[in-house]
């Protein structure tokens, strides 16, 4: 097992006044079929303690992600997960739809009546934040964006408690529905691949195209 996550870099904030921290993290980015997913998990840096057994959603088993994902909800201030499905994928690129997933996520957060002040983001590119100057041709977002400041720190996901429980409900609720869509097309093996390119979900490609849910502007093939 994996050295557990801490509150430890997150209640650095709490030096410039903010108490409602938000950890994001997202799941499917790099998958050829499904939604990209965010999820969000509020906490209270004032009174907020530990989760025993959080760790980044691909160091834990299924059953224990299955396991955690009510208790993450029930110890977070406020928790939600966005979707970008396939099509948008295809209509706005993987940054824009990441953008939009943790917006929709971020808005659900804010529907709860909770306000985070500072948000905690895995990685190193803030994909969250809408552009200052956006383009002409963008209508701008259909949901509320993200307004609160936003820090980007490389594999948050395994030492911040906060992002590793983000990550255990984005993983959970995609991972739910992916398998539903493998009901629907079976062939492609989604219930056991996720929609990410195993050499059997390509094979199925080959033989049976893509289907309405594939990233059909991506090289799915890799040719």
């Amino acid at each position: 097992m994996s050295v557990a996550p801490t509150l430890d870099y997150e209640r650095r904030f709490k030096a410039s006044g903010a108490r409602l921290l938000a950890g994001i993290d997202e799941v499917g980015r790099g998958a050829l079929a499904g939604p990209v997913s965010v999820g969000i998990a509020v906490i209270d840096l004032q009174r907020q303690k530990l989760l025993a057994d959080v760790r980044d959603s691909k160091l834990l088993k299924v059953s224990e992600r299955e396991r955690l994902e009510p208790l993450v909800r029930a110890w977070s201030v406020a928790s939600a997960v966005g979707h970008a499905s396939a099509s948008e994928i295809d209509a706005l690129g993987i940054i824009a739809a990441l953008r939009l997933a943790g917006n929709r996520a971020w808005a659900a957060v804010i529907a709860a009546g909770v306000t985070p002040e500072v948000v905690l983001l895995d990685g190193s590119h803030n994909w969250l934040t809408t552009p200052a100057q956006a383009s002409l041709f963008d209508e701008g977002p259909a949901e509320p964006g993200c307004d609160a400041p936003v820090h980007t720190l490389v594999k948050a996901d395994m030492q911040c408690l906060s992002v590793a429980a983000a990550s255990v409900l984005a993983k959970v609720e995609r991972d739910r529905q992916m398998a539903a869509l493998h009901e629907e097309f079976p062939a492609f093996g989604w219930n056991e691949n996720k929609g990410y390119g195993t050499a059997a979900h390509k094979d199925a490609l080959r033989t049976a195209g893509p289907s309405p849910y594939h990233r059909v502007s991506w090289q799915l093939l890799g040719d």
